[in-house]
């Protein structure tokens, strides 16, 4: 009996050891093939070449031989669209958020190593950084800021700069903000991302055109009280052509700035009101202060978008450099303009 008992713990312990054994060798062969296949793909995806811009405006190239891992991001595009394309963990510091982040990339905006203290680094600050990218706005990378991109090139860094903030006459574009989107996706190899977000503004546009098919265009102005002076943003600027893109009709295309006599003869079916709320401004009362400019003043009772409630607020955020907030921007202007859609 006791040999037969010793026969069966040994035959246990030898399915037990077999069973072991096969798990190991299953979890082996398991995780081998998943990291070749992550190394493999990441051969065959680099290297990328990206076309962008230094401080002159002149195109540049840079090629990336593999996902940058030491990026500094500065200004509120910058961020936001690291956070989007899921790429915190890429960064080692950022800097210059006008708005607070949207609750959405809260989480993503605490792996950012947001730097409070300081707006916009300094050159030595940077260095000292060690960054393999830097990912800003044009205005960075003049020789006051950081210096120009083409010498951070030189020493192997990789700077991209929004291309809406590309230095001289250039006309701000969705287009623009769609191509940076999907070159960060490209560099940083989630192309798949980077389409989603670009696809998710061009549908919003498609389904607005499409409701509004057979209408006369919505005549619009989009201005921002500044002081003593009326800012129009014209067919040259981002908030220009998304008014364009959505199948309104500007009553300013030239821009520059416009008289309360330039706004009266233009007489829009709708004024979007620009506002900026800064860091201890409170956001409230900006926007309450900009919108009276428009709607309070004696002279522009007569307006027709002052009589019929159609003076909107629109964020500078949404409108300038604005990365995945272009998506607000599109929605914020397509209610103004067709309200009967949200009804």
């Amino acid at each position: 009996m006791q040999q037969i008992q010793l026969c069966r713990a040994a035959a246990v312990l030898s399915a037990l050891a077999l069973t072991l054994n096969a798990c190991g060798a299953a979890s082996s062969t398991s995780s081998v093939p998943v990291e070749t296949k992550a190394t493999t793909e990441a051969a065959e995806h680099y290297p990328v070449t990206i076309t962008n811009y230094n401080y002159a405006g002149d195109e540049i190239e840079y090629t990336y031989s593999q996902a940058p891992e030491r990026v500094v991001a500065v200004y509120q595009g910058s961020i936001e669209t690291m956070i989007a394309l899921g790429l915190e963990d890429h960064v080692i510091a950022s800097y210059g958020l006008d708005n607070e982040v949207k609750a959405e990339w809260l989480d993503g905006f605490a792996d950012m190593h947001y730097q409070e203290d300081v707006f916009a680094p300094d050159k030595e600050t940077v260095t000292m950084l060690q960054p393999d990218m830097i990912l800003s706005w044009g205005s960075l990378f003049s020789d006051k800021m950081i210096g120009d991109a083409t010498d951070w090139n030189a020493k192997g860094v990789a700077t991209y700069m929004n291309s809406n903030t590309r230095p001289g006459n250039h006309k701000r574009t969705l287009e623009n903000e769609y191509t940076d989107i999907l070159n960060l996706g490209r560099i940083f190899d989630v192309e798949e991302t980077a389409e989603n977000l670009v696809g998710e503004m061009k549908q919003e546009i498609a389904q607005t055109l499409a409701a509004v098919e057979g209408q006369a265009p919505v005549r619009v102005a989009v201005v921002e009280p500044q002081g003593n002076t009326i800012r129009n943003y014209g067919a040259d600027t981002l908030a220009g052509d998304m008014v364009a893109q959505l199948g309104g009709e500007l009553v300013n295309p030239d821009g520059n700035e416009m008289s309360k006599e330039d706004l009266l003869a233009c007489n829009p079916d709708v004024i979007f009101v620009v506002y900026m709320a800064y860091s201890g401004d409170d956001p409230a009362s900006v926007m309450a202060s900009q919108k009276a400019v428009i709607e309070a003043d004696p002279a522009l009772a007569s307006l027709s978008a002052v009589q019929n409630g159609r003076v909107c607020l629109v964020m500078l955020g949404d409108i300038y450099a604005a990365g995945p907030r272009a998506m607000d921007g599109i929605q914020t202007l397509a209610a103004g303009m067709y309200p009967e859609l949200a009804a």
